[in-house]
């Protein structure tokens, strides 16, 4: 079978060719048949294709089938129109533009700024419509020109919320935009009939399909990172219960490093080369398509999974629509895409015209004759070349662009590390300094801000704080000096500072060029402290917890032991500390080995002292969340012992609701005792996990309908709100209220969900060490 559109250099397609033929020659002559070379059966084109530029032009304009584009245009506006409402957040676009409240934001370039809040939705609505436009191919040109040159500014507003499938969105409707998308099931083709079922070039496909090959093989080459080869990026996973099939057969341990961590690096590296090829595509399609519908119920990641499913079909015949849908009944052709094999000839391809060299074609057979190739033919051709070659470069980049770099290299988003890197916080302080006054103060972290992941670049630190140097001096602050004090471990290892504490970032230099001095380095030389973390951990009893920490020399780490952490103690590993006790005042000095106790509901601090970093644990119980855990059993257990009949004494009026409960799920609203009540609601919420979770098809997507009507239902609403706002002015303060709290209306379980959240936090402050 020939391999067609299965390349991974021109990714060429032999589609279109023969019937190109049929429209720009003379009546048909009679033609020796050709026996195509290996590579051309294999790859789709031959090898004299490449040896020119002329022929390499009238490769990448080759006239191809423009039914799978067409079919993947609107598969791509449909998710968007959906997208829109939900990652690209019109459904809390009023939470995140708030206008007149004090927010530091995080834009690429500062001069980007958003819009007063109603306009912020127009901007979202030109997004929308040109999102739909796609989908339908109507006004392309336009609708992809409002859709990306919306989406570009909201993407660059907010480095916060960038990902590698949000950058990807980006860059194909970008794509989209120079392409011929709707020559095929597009409302143009019904208003304009002569580009309807008209060919397109063959760069269109060139540049679809590589841009999905490096997806996927880039995230294959940036998984042969040591953390993820050793199973420490993603090691969480493997608890999940999707992964639960393979626990019949291996362990956990062996579920992360081969089945999530193995398989995923072995999927991403060949996933592109699979695709390519006829032999090879049922196999990937089927790990690939398995693979992504893992992932859209492993992570929150919207509507990237089925973006990369809509993007499968491009490697194959790029005729498969006609073939599919032809086998439809015939009453539904008239709303189906066109089943007719014979596309119309187009002007932004090259055709190869054949001439016969003599008047009597059984004696000479014809002879392709050059083709014409015209300015935009060379134009597609240069930038199909200059596209691909840019794609493989950014990634790479990281050296240009060193302002950018920390632990990890370069803008999360372009460089394809999809998951290669898990973080997290342990401490994170913010001081300020008053410049006139040197009066000294702490600030709750995040605040100002609707993000956590300022936390973990060294350029956001720099504007966050020099959003706070703005700020603060409404709050009789003058001048005010900025210190980060934040503690991080990236892929399981110890936690430590990601930038200098004595370094005042306002002041700091930063430019997007030159490395950040004051950010400090990944100690990646005490890596292998993780296999003997895993021992020490799996040493101790369920509830006690540990926290690794590595400190630079010449640093101390202050901290505060709460009331509810006993039994806490320091352990030294590697290094030297000295231990101060604030209030005591006094010092005690550890070597590896040594270990001391620490007060509870007290500072201390702890210094290194040793050349080299230090590396120390604490130890230490929750003695708050024993002691309920502790309570909960007792209650499990005499719950059993009244439902199997061996509890003989009566039970006291407070533990009455544990008999009602099993036979009214409401009952336990009337629970006096704070922990009978977080006992009876915990069973119920319990309950009602485990029905969600054994819940049918048809129940599932039941409640997943539901739940993105009352999102997108929001978004709308207040699009309405704010079109109005805009046309006729603002009205009373109490009409939009009304108008607010109809539009925040949700689904009533998600209202009861809530209102029991909230209850179970009061509940939990109550109970503190209550016993029985």
């Amino acid at each position: 079978m020939e391999a067609r559109g299965t390349t991974a250099g021109a990714l060429v397609s032999r589609d279109g060719e023969e019937q190109a033929a049929k429209k720009d020659t003379a009546p048909p002559k009679t033609e020796t048949p050709q026996t195509k070379s290996k590579m051309e059966k294999i790859f789709g084109f031959r090898k004299e294709d490449l040896t020119s530029w002329p022929s390499l032009v009238t490769l990448l304009n080759r006239p191809t089938d423009p039914a799978s584009l067409g079919i993947f245009r609107c598969l791509f506006g449909l998710l968007m129109v959906i997208d829109i409402t939900q990652e690209r957040g019109l459904s809390h676009l009023d939470y995140k533009y708030m206008d007149g409240a004090p927010v530091c934001r995080f834009p690429l370039f500062n001069v980007v700024q958003p819009l007063p809040l109603d306009w912020m939705y127009l901007v979202y609505v030109v997004m929308f419509f040109g999102a739909l436009g796609i989908m339908l191919g109507c006004f392309y040109r336009l609708s992809c020109l409002m859709f990306i040159s919306t989406y570009w500014y909201i993407f660059m507003l907010d480095k916060t919320a960038w990902n590698n499938h949000s950058y990807l969105y980006g860059l194909i409707g970008f794509q989209l935009t120079f392409m011929d998308g709707n020559r095929y099931w597009s409302m143009d083709g019904l208003r304009r009939p002569s580009i309807r079922n008209a060919h397109v070039p063959l760069w269109n496909y060139t540049l679809l399909r590589t841009q999905i090959f490096i997806v996927y093989f880039l995230a294959g080459l940036k998984k042969l990172d040591a953390d993820w080869v050793e199973g420490y990026s993603m090691s969480y996973l493997a608890h999940h219960w999707l992964f639960d099939p393979f626990k019949v057969i291996l362990p956990v341990e062996l579920i992360n490093l081969l089945v999530v961590h193995g398989g995923g690096l072995f999927l991403d590296l060949t996933a592109g080369y699979l695709l390519f090829f006829d032999a090879t595509r049922p196999y990937a399609f089927f790990f690939v398509s398995y693979f992504h519908c893992m992932n859209s119920q492993l992570f929150s990641i919207g509507m990237f999974s089925y973006t990369m499913l809509a993007t499968s079909p491009l490697f194959c015949y790029t005729d498969w629509p006609r073939r599919f849908f032809a086998r439809f009944p015939s009453f539904l052709r008239a709303v189906l895409p066109l089943t007719s094999p014979d596309p119309q000839p187009s002007t932004s391809c090259v055709y190869n015209k054949i001439q016969s060299t003599s008047t009597n074609p059984q004696e000479t057979p014809p002879v392709a004759k050059a083709p014409k190739l015209r300015f935009k033919h060379k134009l597609a051709a240069i930038f199909t070349l200059l596209y691909i070659a840019e794609q493989l470069f950014l990634p790479y980049s990281h050296f240009i662009t060193q302002g950018y770099n920390n632990w990890t290299n370069g803008l999360y988003g372009y460089s394809w590390d999809m998951m290669v890197h898990s973080r997290s916080h342990q401490h994170v302080k913010i001081t300020y300094k008053d410049g006139k006054t040197g009066e000294i103060g702490y600030l709750n972290p995040g605040v100002f801000t609707q993000s956590r992941r300022w936390k973990d670049h060294g350029d956001m630190l720099k504007q966050y704080s020099t959003c706070l140097n703005h700020l603060l001096p409404r709050y009789n602050i003058s001048d005010p000096e900025i210190y980060f004090d934040i503690w991080v471990s990236i892929n399981e290892r110890f936690q430590q500072r990601i930038c200098d504490p004595r370094v005042d970032v306002v002041k700091a230099d930063w430019s997007p060029f030159r490395p950040n001095t004051w950010l400090m380095p990944l100690l990646v030389d005490l890596s292998p402290w993780r296999t003997k973390f895993q021992e020490i951990e799996g040493s101790l009893d369920n509830q006690t917890e540990i926290v690794f920490i590595a400190d630079f020399p010449g640093l101390h780490l202050e901290n505060f032991v709460s009331e509810d952490l006993g039994n806490t103690s320091i352990s030294v590993l590697q290094g030297q500390v000295n231990v101060e006790i604030v209030e005591e005042k006094k010092n005690y000095t550890l070597q590896p080995g040594e270990k001391m106790k620490v007060t509870a509901g007290a500072y201390h601090k702890v210094y290194t002292v040793s050349e080299v970093p230090s590396c120390y644990m604490y130890i230490y119980v929750n003695t708050t969340e024993a002691a309920l855990q502790k309570n909960f059993t007792k209650l499990h257990d005499l719950q059993e012992r009244v439902r199997n009949g061996t509890e003989t004494e009566p039970l006291p009026p407070q533990l009455q609701p544990l008999i009602a409960a099993d036979g009214d799920e409401g009952s336990e609203v009337n629970a006096t005792d704070p922990i009978v009540q977080l006992f009876l609601k915990r069973q119920r919420r319990m309950k009602e996990v485990k029905k969600r979770r054994e819940a049918g098809a048809l129940e599932r997507l039941e409640r997943f309908a539901v739940k993105k009507y009352y999102t997108m239902r929001r978004g709308f609403l207040m699009t309405a709100i704010a079109m109005r706002n805009l046309a006729v002015g603002l009205p009373s303060l109490e009409q939009l209220t009304r108008e607010v709290d109809f539009a925040n209306m949700k689904e009533p379980q998600a209202e009861a969900n809530q209102a029991e959240a909230n209850q179970d936090e009061r509940v939990k402050d109550e109970a503190g060490h209550g016993e029985l």
